[in-house]
C-alpha cells in the first residue's frame, strides 16, 4: 500500500488486516504450563527465547528466499485473473446480456399476444358480476 507521497509503508504493512490473527501469536499462546507441571525456570525463559528468535528467525528467512518468487508468482495470478475478466468474462456477460434482453421481448410479445386476450376476457366476464 502506498501512502500519500507515494513511497511504500514500511511500518503498517497490513492496512487491511488481512492477517492480524498472526500478529498475536506468542509464546504463551503456543505453548503453556499448567500449575503442577513447570519445568527449571532458565529451560522456560531459553525456551521462550528460543521460540521468539527462531519464529523471526526462520520468517526472515522464508521472507528472503521465497518472498519475492511468491510475491511475483501471485502478481501474475492477478493479472491474470483481470485479463480473463477484461477479455473474456465482461464480454461474455454483455452477450449475455444482449441474448437475455431479445428473450425477454420474445417472451413479453408472446404473453402479449397470447396470455393478455384471455385474461381481458376473464376479467370483462366476472365484470358483470357486482356484489348484492
Amino acid at each position: 500500500m502506498k501512502d500519500i507521497d507515494g513511497e511504500i509503508d514500511l511500518v503498517n504493512r497490513d492496512p487491511n488486516n488481512l492477517n492480524s490473527h498472526l500478529g498475536t501469536l506468542h509464546f504463551n499462546d503456543v505453548i503453556g504450563e499448567p500449575d503442577g507441571t513447570h519445568s527449571i525456570e532458565c529451560v522456560w525463559r531459553i525456551s521462550y527465547l528460543c521460540f521468539n528468535c527462531w519464529k523471526n528467525l526462520f520468517y526472515k528467512l522464508l521472507t528472503l528466499f521465497f518472498g519475492c518468487c511468491i510475491a511475483g508468482e501471485w502478481g501474475c495470478e492477478f493479472a491474470i485473473i483481470a485479463f480473463y475478466h477484461v477479455w473474456v468474462i465482461s464480454p461474455c456477460m454483455k452477450v449475455c446480456e444482449i441474448n437475455c434482453g431479445l428473450c425477454q421481448r420474445i417472451y413479453t410479445n408472446c404473453a402479449n399476444c397470447c396470455i393478455v386476450p384471455c385474461c381481458e376476457a376473464m376479467g370483462g366476464i366476472f365484470h358483470h358480476f357486482k356484489n348484492t
